[in-house]
């Protein structure tokens, strides 16, 4: 089974996508492959997300399919189900982190704080989503974290743009970045999110 940082270490940048149609989604996926990208993060914030994961995660095997917005243990038993390679939540709770490791399904919890940290280190968890990001306190905030935490790596999202990702993937404590500006809401233009996918996959850390 794929564990959290193989997946995380496929790309510098995960794509986080909110798909309000499943007609067409193909060529969407298309792009991002085609630019280089080898993980992506669907959002559970729309009606149709779980078909989208059980139809990409059939179509793409060679995708790692993360499923965002796992807010509850009934989420993560969904996203499984559908095919999700990985589980992304925007925050995290004890409960969801052991449920977890038991369904054994790759799981990146999100924090804001140094207790959120704390509460799931316990349980063997070394990697995270920094969530929100630039609200949270930005790259001076993460830069703190190393300090006390020299193991703890982050995917930070929240405010990660191309213009800024390199500042962010410099950081020792970044394994890589999310973010929704490869794929804006309402475009459909698949030539500008393939330039924009292939400047991200050429992004390092």
């Amino acid at each position: 089974m794929d564990n959290i940082n193989s997946i995380l270490s496929l790309s510098p940048v995960m794509p986080v996508l909110t798909i309000n149609k499943l007609d067409k989604v193909e060529y969407l996926f298309d792009a991002l492959l085609e630019g280089g990208l080898k993980t992506v993060e669907i959002t559970l914030r729309t009606s149709c997300a779980l078909e989208v994961i059980e139809k990409i995660s059939k179509e793409y095997p060679s995708l790692k399919i993360g499923a965002g917005t796992v807010l509850n243990n009934e989420n993560l038993q969904s996203v499984k189900d559908a095919g999700a390679t990985f589980a992304v939540s925007p925050g995290s709770t004890l409960s969801l982190g052991k449920k977890a490791i038991e369904m054994k399904i790759p799981f990146l919890p999100g924090i804001s704080n140094s207790s959120d940290i704390m509460n799931l280190i316990n349980l063997d968890y070394k990697f995270f989503k920094f969530f929100p990001a630039q609200a949270a306190g930005g790259i001076e905030y993460l830069k703190s974290l190393s300090g006390p935490f020299p193991e703890i790596m982050f995917c930070p999202t929240g405010g990660i743009t191309q213009e800024n990702a390199n500042k962010w993937l410099s950081q020792k404590n970044v394994i890589c970045v999310g973010g929704s500006w490869i794929v804006p809401s309402q475009i459909n233009d698949y030539n500008e999110i393939r330039k924009r996918a292939l400047l991200a996959s050429n992004l390092s850390n």
